[in-house]
């Protein structure tokens, strides 16, 4: 598998050669930008924009600051390495903080760890990490941009997320809400939680409207027209009282059919068996 990046972790005077590896894949489904009266391709040109829109070669390409107007500094790749430190290039972690602490908004990008070498400094701090059931703040320079990162362990592996930093985190834009719902109809939302809780298994869910996409491109290439399903309709409940009541009746019937289905699964492997 391909690697992100290269370096190594340090903690004190520890360094740990590591790659990152993606951790997750886009599954999305591509479509292309077509020209519909003529059915070809729509392309993109990188074009100069004083030389009368004449196509600009990819190495050509530099980066410029515009530090007045029409005037630019020019930055190549060999300029932003001079300016990194042995600690930029590296993953250097800063604390070891409680995993619950860190709030999921400010995640950003997953990866693997994967040790390059000193693997038995990696597999010491990784357990030491798992069982303190502690995270690290790191920062290091992706690219161009200095970067916060958290390093977590779980079931013995190494993972890493980029983090977004405060500066980079909006406000709610929704006002305080004021309103608060009586102590029979919280006990209700309750009931409805507990119903509907169990354990977190990923497995269990799928992009269903990428399955959707993928069967209408399927009926398009037979010439077939895709036809919208007809939904049910819902009905509107007088009070919020008669809203969770009525939810709590439907996860209850749910729940009944749901343990009437593993029972039957259950009984017809048996007489198989």
């Amino acid at each position: 598998m391909a690697y992100s990046y290269k370096g190594s972790i340090s903690f004190g005077l520890v360094y740990i050669p590591v790659t990152l590896h993606n951790a997750v894949k886009n599954n999305d489904i591509g479509f292309n930008m077509i020209d519909k009266k003529t059915m070809s391709r729509v392309r993109y040109k990188k074009t100069c924009e004083d030389c009368g829109g004449r196509e600009v070669k990819q190495e050509d390409i530099v980066k410029g600051y515009e530090y007045d107007d029409g005037k630019y500094v020019i930055f190549n790749e060999s300029d932003f390495e001079k300016l990194k430190t042995k600690k930029d290039k590296n993953i250097t972690i800063d604390r070891f903080v409680p995993l619950a602490e860190v709030d999921p908004i400010y995640f950003d990008k997953p990866y693997y760890v994967v040790p390059t070498g000193a693997e038995k400094a990696f597999a010491v701090l990784l357990t030491a990490m798992e069982q303190e059931n502690k995270a690290a703040i790191a920062k290091t320079v992706l690219g161009t941009k200095e970067t916060l990162i958290l390093i977590r362990a779980k079931n013995g592996q190494m993972l890493l997320n980029t983090l977004f930093y405060e500066e980079e985190i909006m406000s709610n834009p929704a006002k305080e809400v004021t309103e608060n719902g009586s102590a029979d109809e919280l006990k209700m939302a309750m009931a409805i939680i507990e119903s509907m809780s169990g354990e977190f298994e990923p497995e269990l869910y799928k992009d269903e409207y990428r399955e959707k996409v993928q069967a209408a491109i399927e009926q398009k290439i037979n010439g077939k027209e895709i036809t919208a399903p007809k939904e049910k309709k819902t009905t509107t409940a007088a009070s919020l009282m008669e809203a969770l009541q009525q939810s709590l009746a439907l996860m209850n019937g749910k729940d009944k059919k749901t343990k009437r289905t593993s029972t039957q699964k259950k009984t017809t492997a048996r007489k198989r068996a």
